[in-house]
């Protein structure tokens, strides 16, 4: 009964892309690696790395000579690193660190079927490449976990206690709990994110959409609150699960964020608070939808703005829905991989210097972790 169950669970949460976006070539004049259908960059690193469960799986590493920190970034569902190609070159350049990127078993070109034990096997050898064939310190480590990609990434976290800092993006606080508002952890739920959160002891940003249709934004709140150290979080009013990169708050708020915790001691006692506070600024209140505004700042676990609680389970609008699906359905793979200009319903939003990725984003959906529904991406 629970391996059907466990294997069920299994079934509702993974969505590879089918066929993967992207082959593997090896360029004769170098003998490197790269990906297949973008133009190659010395930049970037393609690596093949074999985890604990004896599947191989593909990487990306995208290098910036000025970096002092290294994120790794864990996607979400329905999407792979050929997808991903550009958004995490362009992160790396507009946050000024490196950032590693790599596909879970049964993903892209990585060998193997997935399921939850394997993609903590995935994180833990796609970390330890970065410390054995990078030479990346723990202490100069960010993991970044998107919607599905914080399961892993919040299971890792809990082994590293010299971890500089975490990011959630439309985090998950189970696997269950996506489809069912239950209250208690059951043994065969998958992900069981609400119960690792609090043994993290790094810096810990969460950013989630208020409009998120498919993970409600009541999941990155509790986690928020949750969280032993917290940094300002970023409600962002009116995003949805696939287009928070398109706000200018999201770039300027992960900024400052890797700002804050660059100038954190890189040997500091993981029991006690962060002792940086970020800076007060006219930014805040748009960011800070929620209400919280200027008061959300590096807390040593106490939470400031009891009120919000009230708002996390608030009803969803049928209107969002509707809305979410013609987003979903009007994206074609093959507008993903021609990287032409695209039509945008945010063509009025100032993206300052934040323009490209924006395009990049879009032309991927990015509503690459959807636990309860198939991809929409077409063949």
């Amino acid at each position: 009964m629970g391996s059907a169950t466990s294997s069920m669970a299994a079934k509702f949460a993974f969505f590879p892309p089918d066929p993967p976006s992207y082959n593997i070539h090896v360029d004769e004049p170098t003998g490197k690696m790269r990906i297949s259908d973008v133009h190659p960059r010395e930049d970037v690193d393609v690596v093949k790395i074999n985890t604990k469960k004896g599947n191989e799986i593909v990487a990306l590493f995208v290098k910036n000579p000025s970096a002092s920190l290294t994120v790794l970034y864990s996607h979400g569902n329905a999407a792979d690193i050929g997808q991903m190609y550009h958004i995490f070159s362009e992160l790396s350049v507009h946050l000024g660190v490196n950032l590693m990127g790599y596909d879970y078993s049964g993903y892209g070109q990585s060998s193997g079927k997935p399921s939850e034990q394997d993609t903590y096997a995935d994180i833990e050898a796609a970390y330890k490449c970065l410390e054995e064939t990078y030479g990346v310190k723990e202490e100069d480590v960010i993991l970044y976990g998107q919607s599905v990609g914080s399961g892993p990434t919040l299971e890792l976290a809990t082994r590293l206690p010299h971890l500089r800092a975490v990011v959630l993006h439309s985090p998950i606080l189970s696997g269950l709990r996506v489809m069912y508002p239950v209250k208690k952890t059951f043994w065969f739920d998958i992900y069981k994110n609400i119960d690792k959160i609090p043994l993290v002891n790094c810096p810990v940003l969460v950013i989630h959409g208020t409009e998120d249709d498919v993970v409600d934004v009541s999941h990155g709140k509790q986690l928020w609150e949750l969280s032993k150290d917290k940094y300002e979080p970023l409600w962002l009013k009116g995003g949805n699960h696939c287009n928070l990169e398109l706000y200018p708050e999201y770039l300027r708020h992960l900024r400052k964020f890797i700002s804050a915790v660059e100038k954190l001691p890189r040997h500091r006692n993981p029991t006690e608070p962060s002792p940086l506070k970020t800076n007060d600024n006219k930014d805040d209140k748009a960011r800070s939808s929620s209400g919280q505004r200027d008061k959300a700042r590096w807390s040593t676990g106490q939470l400031r703005e009891k009120s919000r609680r009230s708002t996390d389970n608030r009803e969803k609008s049928s209107s969002r829905s509707s809305t979410y699906s013609r987003e979903k359905s009007s994206r074609k793979l093959s507008e993903d991989r021609s990287g032409k200009a695209r039509n945008s319903t945010d063509s009025d939003r100032a993206r300052n210097s934040f323009d490209r990725l924006g395009d990049m984003v879009r032309s991927v959906g990015l509503c690459n972790v959807d636990c309860m529904k198939p991809a929409a991406f077409e063949a």
